[in-house]
């Protein structure tokens, strides 16, 4: 008893084969990609605060300024229209070149974390408007989805890490906390802010942590949701490679068209050499041909070729010689347009030859 063995993926359009590379642009191009946004924010509070640290005197003697100007100057102004319209464009235009420095920090570090990614991607197919973004249905879906409770472990996990290092980093520092009262103003705010950036760059840290692991899983999520049926592959070559009854019908056409080129040669030829059955080769000799320093093939065919060949020959009253291994040498070895090699020169000479005295004599 004979087994027949069917694929049962043709039928019920499982993927399970990885994306092709075409499947990777195609869904590159959509911008589908595979990051995680948790690594972009832990990279760019890590470089905000570190950038902090090193700009903290520089940000405070701006800051200290501006209070200056603000309560020497800025009170002794009158309340117009124009002089508090002044005073907002004064303090903005300040605190905005005041914090200038930090939010190219954060712009630059966004970038880098994406590039390092994803590599560079432009594209504008996120933003396109589509009804399934406002449908409810789909909306639900995504609620009770396994990415849905992923993100939700993702949350709990991010809430979870930042509580921890913040109360770890006070509580190490629980007895500087418990002597504040005891301090001046400049020694509290410096505490104050020494602890903050040091409980930003923990947390940033625990954060990449997280968003290392995100990167993982969205790894992992990007490549099962682009795995292709082997039924996909099939039609995506199709559309590449083209139909392959319409290829064939090219080539055929194609061969048609060299075919005619070729027998339209033939009444051009000084003799044609045959086997005399099977092999016909069509040799032309041109001394005024720059592109040809010896007789060359325009013409060679075999058996049905070769009958239009001799038929075309003898319509148009080309001479035809038979020399057996001669016509099957020159078939083998050179091809159409092509001179002949040294080897031949002899024998085709000597048949041109013979064909120029018949003509001369005639």
């Amino acid at each position: 008893m004979t087994y027949l063995q069917l694929d049962l993926q043709f039928f019920s359009g499982e993927k399970t084969e990885k994306a092709t590379p075409k499947k990777r642009e195609d869904t590159r191009k959509k911008g589908q990609v595979a990051k995680s946004q948790d690594i972009n924010t832990a990279i760019a509070l890590f470089f905000i605060f570190l950038s902090l640290m090193l700009l903290g005197p520089f940000l405070r003697m701006r800051l200290t300024n501006l209070f200056i100007k603000v309560f020497s100057e800025y009170t002794q102004w009158g309340l117009t229209f124009d002089s508090i319209q002044l005073i907002i464009v004064e303090v903005l235009g300040y605190i905005g070149l005041t914090i200038a420095p930090v939010l190219g920090v954060a712009f630059i570090s966004a970038i880098a974390s994406n590039l390092a990614q994803i590599g560079f991607l432009f594209t504008t197919e996120p933003l396109q408007f589509k009804l399934d973004k406002i449908n409810p249905i789909s909306g639900f879906k995504k609620l009770v989805s396994p990415r849905a409770i992923v993100e939700l472990v993702k949350s709990l996990l991010k809430i979870s890490f930042v509580a921890v290092v913040t109360v770890t980093v006070l509580w190490s520092r629980k007895d500087e906390v418990l002597m504040l009262a005891f301090k001046d103003l400049d020694s509290a705010l410096a505490f104050f802010g020494e602890t903050t950036i040091f409980i930003g760059i923990a947390g940033a840290i625990s954060l990449f942590i997280i968003g290392v692991l995100d990167y993982i899983y969205q790894r992992y999520d990007h490549e099962k949701n682009i795995r292709m049926s082997k039924q996909d592959i099939k039609d995506e070559y199709k559309n590449i490679e083209g139909d392959p009854l319409i290829k064939s019908k090219i080539k055929e056409r194609q061969r048609q068209m060299a075919m005619s080129r070729m027998m339209s040669e033939v009444p051009e030829a000084d003799v044609i050499i045959t086997n005399p059955t099977h092999y016909a080769v069509a040799i032309k000799y041109d001394e005024t041909n720059p592109l040809h320093q010896a007789p060359y093939v325009v013409a060679k065919g075999v058996d049905y070729v070769a009958l239009k060949i001799r038929e075309i020959a003898d319509h148009h009253q080309v001479m035809i010689i038979e020399n057996r291994p001669l016509a099957r040498a020159l078939y083998r070895d050179v091809e159409i347009n092509q001179d002949i090699d040294e080897s031949y020169y002899q024998a085709v000479a000597e048949i041109l030859a013979y064909v120029y005295r018949l003509e001369k004599k005639a």
